[in-house]
């Protein structure tokens, strides 16, 4: 396809696969396709951790009157299975009139594997959800990492759960201590 004043515009080659998965998804990352989710292990620590706020970016989403197989086939015929990408600009504008404009746009970890960023387009309260999120995973990770250093230097330490600040601080005494 050319454009006409921008040369080459590339779009997806959509073949019998892509559209067998519009109607019939194998996993939780084609069901919710059309808000944009990535393509997930569904045994990973991530999944467990965005599973969540994806049902409920889907229950915003979509409307109770639309199948979700026709969200994904807008989304599949209008902007190529992408978030950055349109293909048919009449389809896209209406995927994101039907959604809202919700949408996942990404999800990544920094510095360290429980430091979990979240990107979403959606309204506050869920973007208040995918900060709760960001924190838990966070904190969870970071207590875990925290544990493990002092486990390392007292096998018998007594642990209380629930405050980074409580285990660094139960760190830095044994840690002087030593």
């Amino acid at each position: 396809m050319v454009g006409r004043k921008k040369g080459m515009i590339h779009t997806m080659n959509i073949g019998f696969k892509d559209v067998w998965a519009v109607f019939f998804p194998k996993d939780f990352g084609e069901k919710y396709r059309y808000l944009g989710t990535s393509v997930w292990r569904e045994d990973s620590k991530y999944y467990k951790a965005l599973f969540p706020l994806v049902l409920a970016l889907d229950y915003e989403a979509k409307p109770k009157w639309c199948p979700r197989w026709f969200l994904r086939f807008l989304h599949l015929f209008g902007s190529d299975n992408s978030i950055v990408r349109v293909r048919n600009r009449r389809l896209h504008n209406l995927e994101n009139k039907l959604t809202k404009g919700i949408m996942f746009v990404d999800w990544k970890t920094k510095w360290s594997d429980y430091d979990l960023r979240i990107s979403i387009y959606a309204p506050n309260h869920l973007q208040n959800l995918a900060n709760d999120i960001e924190r838990g995973f966070y904190s969870r990770g970071r207590q875990e990492e925290l544990v493990e250093q002092i486990k390392a230097i007292d096998p018998n330490a007594s642990i209380i759960w629930g405050s980074i600040e409580r285990l660094e601080k139960q760190l830095e005494e044994l840690e002087n201590g030593k």
